[in-house]
């Protein structure tokens, strides 16, 4: 599985880095946020209390009532209004850049590069257009900036311990991923960007590069045309369609399927990846414990013998989880933060880079594509880096 292989070393060695955190300077952080236009994100400000390694120097945001607060919340006595003033004045070693709408992420990723910032932890989607990616991972790579995406469940570490039962045959012939997105009011589209993101993500870590993809967008059961668009939500530009279903041809061979339907959606089944096999299927849930569960024997007969799914934790199957305080050390982000500061030290990528998230969007703006042409076979990544429903006729 390439460098990604190499995700458990990478967790215990950032678990040790706990030992190691009065030992060594604390990173520096500073932290965007811009309240009413996507705030904080999912904790991306908060994070850095619960990581001795590191102290929070400064707080940005454009709302008033919104710093006053974040300067409250963080413990911080500096507080700007304006995000370049306080990477000029600052010089942080780490970036946090938290707003939920994409349209900031360009601007303010660039910026904390050319403060000279070591390394940057940004809220997903990574941005709006495979152009704006390709810009940001050159200035990355020009700098030297470590930037790691917020895909928290890509450092849980009963990932790695899922490719290995794969490779040891614990659901027979690994067969295809299947994948749904949350399908609440925001199925389809929206759902795609915004929570298919994640399974985008882990679905690359188990499956390699994707290689082509055929797709649909329906609204209201219609495919989807150039009347039908409006502005999306969480500034991610032009936008349309309450269904999604799509194909993916990955680089292991074995295909990804994903869907999202409007108000399809349950509280006790959806959002997540099946890995379907010829003897089980591996169920994993994105943001819940367990994070995965196996259910062996055929998926594609009926037994008379009843089945039940049993939990996988990062022990085992049917083990008890030894990490007391896995909970936060996903869903806090705190496993991405210490390997966000390993991959800096270490002079490596993190294990969720700008690269990733690159594949990520390719995933997504390549559904778009697929569609706008009828539906065609789409190969990746796509020739054309700007938003494929910009010249949906």
């Amino acid at each position: 599985m390439h460098r990604r292989t190499f995700l458990t070393t990478s967790i215990a060695g950032s678990l040790a880095m706990q030992t190691r955190a009065a030992a060594a300077p604390r990173m520096r952080v500073a932290v965007i946020g811009h309240t009413g236009r996507g705030n904080y994100g999912h904790g991306l400000d908060t994070l850095w209390l619960d990581m001795p390694e590191t102290q929070i120097v400064a707080v940005a945001d454009a709302d008033d009532k919104g710093l006053a607060g974040a300067l409250k919340r963080l413990r911080v006595e500096k507080g700007f209004a304006e995000y370049r003033r306080m990477l000029a004045e600052t010089k942080p070693d780490i970036v946090s850049i938290g707003p939920r709408h994409v349209d900031q992420h360009r601007d303010m990723a660039l910026a904390a590069i050319q403060a000279g910032a070591r390394g940057i932890y940004m809220e997903k989607p990574f941005c709006r257009t495979l152009t704006e990616a390709d810009e940001i991972i050159a200035a990355c790579e020009k700098q030297g900036t470590k930037l790691a995406l917020a895909h928290r469940n890509r450092y849980h570490p009963v990932m790695p311990l899922i490719v290995q039962l794969m490779k040891d045959g614990a659901i027979g012939r690994p067969l295809e991923f299947r994948a749904r997105g949350k399908e609440d009011t925001r199925g389809g589209a929206l759902d795609l960007w915004v929570l298919g993101c994640h399974l985008f993500n882990l679905i690359h870590f188990f499956a390699g590069d994707p290689q082509a993809v055929s797709a649909s967008v329906l609204q209201n059961g219609k495919p989807i045309t150039k009347a039908d668009l409006a502005e999306g939500a969480e500034g991610l530009g032009p936008l349309a369609g309450n269904e999604v279903h799509a194909r993916f041809e990955m680089q292991s061979s074995l295909p990804a399927f994903f869907d999202s339907v409007q108000g399809a959606g349950i509280k006790t089944a959806g959002f997540g990846i099946q890995i379907i096999g010829t003897e089980g299927i591996i169920d994993l849930r994105t943001d819940a414990e367990p994070a995965a569960q196996i259910l062996t024997g055929s998926p594609f007969g009926p037994t008379p013998k009843p089945r039940s799914w049993v939990p996988i934790t990062s022990a085992g199957i049917g083990k008890p989880e030894p990490l007391a305080d896995i909970r936060k050390l996903v869903a806090g982000h705190v496993l991405p933060g210490r390997d966000l500061i390993a991959a800096i030290q270490e002079n490596r990528e993190p294990l969720c880079s700008a690269r990733d998230g690159r594949t990520t969007l390719e995933m997504i703006q390549g559904i778009f594509e697929s569609h706008r042409i009828g539906g065609q076979r789409t190969a990746l990544p796509l020739k054309e880096r700007g938003n494929p429903l910009a010249k949906l006729s």
